[in-house]
């Protein structure tokens, strides 16, 4: 049977290449919140950056992008600063919502994505250099398991808007042997702080890989563009949570929320849309 109202969901590009493993689950959440989720390789996008014009909301996803050979995330950063960080760029400044868990928070903070300009400042033409980046966990160790998370109220980040206070002991899957969050300077900490940019922390007693001021994820100063280390794709059922069974029945009624984050974003761009339409704009 044709979806009749395919055409009228969102579409959400998901970049993929080689080493990509969560490519599949990005999709899937995409799909689940009421998006159109499409798979396209990092190669056609650098071929004609342009495509990126055609998407509403983007994602990049986990993995071991290039083996991470030289380091996380390193080589496809450095391919789509030299070839698509503009695309991306405009696609920000017209509001288009993007996702990068793990790997992807590895790479967004090189291509210049994250944290991006400060509130107030616009974006530059030539990629910024990095301020903060995800180093070796202090343990030494991959982990590989599930951590208490919080969602600082006064973020700016439209994908996790309205999920703190959960109504449950909130956690989510992780996944990394380099998720420790580090910055160049405590101004760039105070600044994260004082805009609004912190948008996921480690729970102080379950922090993983001894990440700056338990800091699991930030968004850039338009709250459009959240990267971090856990993985909410991977908990878009309440069947997939550690302990589901011993959750309150009343608590699985609504999204876990790793669903709930992308129904957000979907719901932001659906938001835009009507407000085009009735504006005219």
């Amino acid at each position: 049977m044709i979806d009749s109202t395919a055409h009228d969901r969102p579409r959400a590009l998901v970049i993929t290449t080689a080493g990509i493993n969560c490519d599949l689950e990005l999709a899937r959440a995409f799909e689940l919140a009421g998006a159109r989720a499409e798979p396209v390789h990092l190669n056609r996008l650098m071929q004609d950056p342009s495509m990126i014009e055609a998407y509403d909301l983007v994602g990049l996803p986990g993995g071991f992008s290039y083996g991470d050979a030289v380091a996380a995330g390193r080589i496809a950063a450095q391919l789509m600063r030299r070839t698509i960080h503009g695309a991306l760029v405009q696609a920000v400044a017209r509001g288009v919502p993007m996702i990068a868990p793990c790997n992807g928070f590895q790479v967004a903070v090189q291509v210049g994505l994250l944290p991006g300009p400060p509130p107030g400042e616009s974006w530059t033409e030539e990629p910024p250099e990095p301020t903060v980046a995800l180093a070796v966990n202090d343990t030494g160790r991959f982990a590989d398991r599930w951590v208490r998370v919080s969602y600082p109220s006064d973020s700016r980040c439209i994908w996790t808007a309205g999920l703190d206070p959960p109504p449950h002991d909130a956690r989510l899957p992780i996944a990394h042997g380099e998720g420790r969050f580090v910055v160049a300077s405590d101004a760039v900490l105070e600044t994260l702080r004082r805009g609004g940019q912190v948008a996921v922390r480690y729970a102080t007693d379950d922090n993983p890989n001894g990440s700056v001021d338990d800091i699991a994820g930030i968004c850039d100063a338009s709250g459009l563009v959240l990267g971090l280390m856990p993985h909410p794709e991977r908990w878009t059922r309440w069947t997939q949570h550690p302990f589901w069974t011993r959750l309150d029945a009343s608590t699985r009624e609504g999204d876990p929320p790793g669903l709930a984050m992308f129904r957000a974003a979907v719901r932001h761009v659906m938001s835009r849309r009507e407000t085009c339409t009735v504006g005219g704009g």
